[in-house]
């Protein structure tokens, strides 16, 4: 099926009704262009990956507010090189404080690469396949998709532990569960 604009208005118009599966059309359609623009400002995948998904958050937060005179492509550019913008701005704003009150004590926290508890139960256990393909998506994903699929969180107390907005999880959710599949039709 050939996507124009015309489709591409329809599912606009269903999102701006709460429908997931206009949503997720708008999601599939636009995410390589906005990933795409993001990667070449931050010139590094994981923040335009962080990015991205703040931008669908926060465009489908604000969908209703969307003029349809605009391309929807050109609207949610827009948000993603704001979100980037302003966080420039905050990392500015911590170095200049942080080196004005440098301190020799302090101490940061190191992200540890060694194979935690449950990696190594896993390996030794040797798994079904679903766990095997869930390990080969990104760590913020295999998260979102254990906290809601085996800790069997809801989306509010996902989002609560780990201290994001409950659209970024949405987000978030659907896109390791569209990679996921993207995953397994591919072995």
């Amino acid at each position: 099926m050939e996507i124009n604009s015309e489709i591409i208005r329809e599912n606009i118009l269903k999102a701006k009704q709460g429908n997931q599966k206009a949503f997720n059309f708008l999601l599939d359609t636009f995410w390589n262009d906005v990933y795409g623009f993001l990667l070449l400002r931050t010139k590094n995948e994981n923040d335009a990956e962080d990015i991205t998904i703040r931008t669908f958050s926060r465009a489908f937060d604000k969908i209703e507010s969307f003029d349809d005179s605009y391309k929807f492509k050109t609207w949610l550019i827009t948000i993603g090189k704001n979100i980037h913008i302003d966080l420039l701005r905050k990392q500015k704003s911590r170095i200049i404080h942080h080196s004005s009150h440098e301190n020799d004590d302090e101490m940061y926290n190191i992200a540890d690469d060694t194979p935690s508890a449950e990696d190594i139960l896993i390996r030794e256990q040797n798994l079904s396949k679903l766990l095997r393909y869930i390990k080969k998506l990104k760590p913020h994903y295999q998260e979102v998709i254990n906290l809601r699929y085996f800790q069997e969180l809801t989306y509010e107390e996902i989002a609560q532990k780990l201290d994001e907005p409950l659209n970024n999880i949405k987000v978030k959710l659907l896109r390791a569960k569209k990679l996921l599949a993207e995953i397994i039709t591919n072995k």
